[in-house]
């Protein structure tokens, strides 16, 4: 992308603020994984990623290591089409079941592991995993209870990667 998601303009605002306001409608509270001195401007608090660099499953180990949760809910700050109320329905969805991962699935397969409800109890495996040297979310998943959770609506997870991806969302 060149630049930090994050702080992209959306809707009058910024994209972090925008996901961060929606998990805090669903979950109660929100907290973001990286370097507190660039995202504490965002007004939220910023848990120090205890693997910088290794990529996004280093951020939910960071984020499971410093949670007392149950469930929690995991979210790239990189999706503008996320709403409060699907948030708050895959919340609620796993908390009525026996499993350690809850994902979205799109009816043509595509699952999404970061906008997903993972268990307090995943995070053993998960850290076996990225200490075997996977990176890859969905290759740590092995010897995990995961399931999909059916969804419609693709928009949720619209991804903003590439300046083409902004530049098509900033124009639509």
């Amino acid at each position: 992308m060149g630049r930090d998601k994050a702080y992209l303009p959306v809707s009058g605002g910024i994209l972090g603020s925008r996901v961060a306001a929606a998990v805090k409608a669903a979950a109660g509270n929100v907290a973001f994984v990286g370097d507190p001195a660039r995202y504490a401007a965002l007004g939220y608090p910023v848990i120090a990623d205890r693997y910088p660099g290794e990529g996004p499953l280093g951020g939910i180990l960071t984020a499971l290591h410093q949670t007392a949760a149950e469930w929690n809910l995991v979210v790239a700050c990189d999706m503008p089409g996320l709403a409060a109320g699907f948030l708050n329905d895959l919340l609620q969805a796993a908390e009525r079941k026996s499993l350690d991962i809850l994902l979205p699935e799109t009816e043509d397969g595509m699952r999404e592991p970061l906008c997903a409800v993972y268990h307090g109890d995943a995070l053993a495996t998960l850290e076996r995993a990225f200490e075997a040297g996977i990176r890859k979310v969905t290759a740590a998943f092995p010897g995990l209870r995961v399931e999909a959770y059916p969804v419609n609506e693709v928009t949720y997870f619209q991804n903003l990667n590439t300046p083409e991806d902004w530049a098509g969302y900033a124009a639509g």
